[in-house]
């Protein structure tokens, strides 16, 4: 019986922001029970500066992160894919051994305007959105796991 955690890929179209944000979150909520990673659909290069901001505010450091062409993930075995926008949802392929897909949208806070402080109200709001979306999610596998009897040895 294999131990490996399954692979839960989260899409957005530029991985710099919200995939991010959602990525720092499961893992931090579930990387117990989880492989968590990110790619973007035409990623943009980098990872915001103000996504790493707003989630050092709650504990949870994304700065190692790198910003990944979903081309990275096209021969892993992915069990769930998560995308948190309308564009990668329409470019996302179907992976090897994929069970579950879901498309939770989520406001790109990269489009934010006004002072730095507005930027930030914008990134924070975001990641709260993602932040109950994600831990709702992980509870919710949680507790499904809990209802898997245990398997016997082969």
């Amino acid at each position: 019986m294999s131990t490996s955690k399954p692979t839960v890929l989260i899409l957005c179209t530029g991985n710099s922001c919200r995939s991010h944000l959602a990525e720092g979150v499961l893992e931090s909520v579930a990387g117990d029970i989880f492989d968590v990673q990110s790619a973007g659909s035409k990623p943009a290069g980098y990872v915001h500066p103000l996504a790493i901001a707003v989630m050092k505010e709650i504990g949870i450091d994304i700065s190692g992160h790198r910003s990944k062409p979903l081309g990275e993930f096209i021969d892993r075995k992915i069990e769930t894919v998560i995308t948190v926008c309308g564009d990668a949802d329409a470019a996302c392929p179907l992976f090897p051994g994929q069970v579950n897909r879901h498309h939770w949208p989520f406001d790109d806070p990269a489009h934010a305007t006004g002072t730095e402080e507005e930027k930030l109200a914008v990134f924070r709001r975001v990641r709260n959105e993602i932040r109950r979306t994600f831990t709702a999610y992980a509870d919710g596998r949680r507790d499904a796991l809990k209802s898997i009897p245990p398997q016997p040895p082969a």
